[in-house]
């Protein structure tokens, strides 16, 4: 069954007839982190001697974690160096995690919809596959982090990260809900797939950086805005 595209206004529910958790992704879902993203390989591919990537290029390699990040920009411009990608995954993430909040920025009706959700009596968490320090500097610079009670980032659970599903159920359990009484709320086929594996229903927002129409990904609901959530998180407790 295709998804359910939400246009309703948001509206406060009462307590009880929202999910109890709401998890969501960083990257393309709650934040735009491109711009801040872009520079730092920008600088590190000009330390290698590389040609710059496009805001567009990036996008489409975020959201498998640094390094495939770095990979990916490594061989579009130019290919993998001989002495491998440990060197300059490290050097793109020390010089990322001091940057990470520079020009990131909440998408419009990210804060208003924690908002709601919070006073509504969601619990709210975060996962994703952003590394937890530099996950904790975007939170932190941005006035986000008071509203989750659990962040999981990519490195949180050694070795284990989207679409993984026990990336989203270490969140689950940190937070003692169920993934009954838990939505995944995210832009791309990891934040979908993990979902569907730990038992989590989704919404998928369609101005992240899936790689892909969105369309495609599975997800249970899709919205425009932010402005939206509420009445989507709604329809899936109906």
């Amino acid at each position: 069954m295709p998804a359910v595209k939400e246009h309703l206004p948001a509206t406060p529910l009462p307590k009880g007839a929202l999910p109890k958790a709401i998890v969501f992704d960083l990257d393309g879902t709650l934040v735009d982190s491109v711009p801040d993203i872009q520079a730092a390989l920008n600088w590190l591919l000009a330390r290698l001697g590389r040609r710059q990537v496009s805001r567009d290029e990036v996008a489409g390699m975020v959201g498998d974690g640094v390094p495939k990040l770095v990979e990916r920009g490594l061989l579009a411009t130019g290919g993998l160096p001989a002495d491998g990608l440990d060197g300059p995954t490290a050097e793109f993430t020390v010089h990322y995690e001091a940057n990470a909040a520079a020009l990131t920025q909440p998408f419009p009706g990210a804060v208003a919809a924690l908002e709601a959700l919070r006073d509504a009596g969601c619990t709210l968490a975060v996962c994703t596959n952003k590394p937890a320090g530099a996950t904790a500097e975007i939170l932190d610079t941005l006035d986000l982090a008071p509203f989750f009670a659990a962040v999981a980032g990519g490195d949180t659970v050694p070795g284990v990260r989207k679409p993984d599903p026990r990336h989203l159920m270490h969140v689950l359990d940190q937070l003692g809900v169920a993934p009954g009484d838990a939505v995944m709320v995210g832009d791309s086929h990891n934040d979908v797939n993990v979902a569907k594996a730990a038992g989590v229903a989704t919404v998928a927002v369609t101005f992240g950086y899936a790689h892909g129409p969105v369309e495609e990904l599975g997800a249970d609901v899709l919205i425009d805005h932010f402005d939206d959530l509420v009445a989507a998180l709604g329809r899936l407790t109906a």
